[in-house]
């Protein structure tokens, strides 16, 4: 089912929308790894998750969506995680640490939530939090092109989608003596890695990080 799940959702972005993947090679096909990227449309998921070709893909899904019938048949074939954005959801935490541990790929959105304006904004600590205790090799990922293009599909227009996997880091281990600092540091690290890969006009909140700034000489 996963695999008849992945080829037509592939159909579908390939009929319906103009897609460019770039750098899909960065991906590793094994071994424990955290792919972080920005979200902007309701179509994230299923994109992603039609372009990694690994079976123990699987992602962090708002439990809101569990509400609707069909995203909740689609979420259970591809065996995402729910989780409960509204507070620090242990449970789903822990699910995502034993898959990593596992091995497996974890998709996440460090924003927690769809910008609203489609600009970064200023990311929850758990993706460093999940990579510290997993010590999973992260791959950042930017998609532009997605916001508002359910709506353009239902107008016959095709959008034009891009989405770019930047190549793998490890984060630095976080200073026990001070772990919220370190938190927050590995987190703006996730964050400056995706809006190196996003253009201007998306890296709201970290556009003037100095560590994008490094990333982007």
């Amino acid at each position: 089912m996963r695999r008849l799940l992945r080829t037509g959702f592939y159909i579908l972005f390939r009929l319906l929308t103009r897609l460019t993947v770039i750098g899909r090679e960065h991906i590793p096909m094994e071994g424990g790894c955290l792919l972080a990227g920005n979200h902007l449309g309701i179509i994230d998921g299923p994109l992603i998750f039609c372009l990694i070709k690994r079976n123990d893909a699987t992602g962090l899904v708002a439990l809101d969506h569990k509400k609707n019938p069909v995203i909740r048949l689609v979420v259970e074939i591809a065996k995402g995680i729910w989780i409960n954005r509204d507070e620090t959801d242990f449970q789903a935490l822990k699910q995502a640490r034993i898959h990593l541990k596992k091995g497996g790929l974890l998709g996440i959105s460090p924003e927690g939530t769809r910008s609203k304006d489609h600009q970064l904004i200023q990311a929850k600590s758990g993706v460093a939090f999940l990579a510290d205790k997993s010590d999973s090799v992260i791959v950042p990922m930017a998609i532009t092109g997605t916001e508002n293009s359910l709506k353009k599909v239902l107008t016959l227009q095709r959008p034009r989608i891009t989405i770019q996997f930047g190549e793998p880091f490890h984060l630095q281990p976080l200073d026990r003596k001070d772990r919220d600092a370190s938190l927050r540091q590995n987190t703006d690290e996730i964050m400056c890695h995706i809006a190196a890969l996003l253009p201007e006009k998306y890296r709201g909140f970290y556009s003037d990080h100095p560590r994008l700034k490094e990333l982007l000489v």
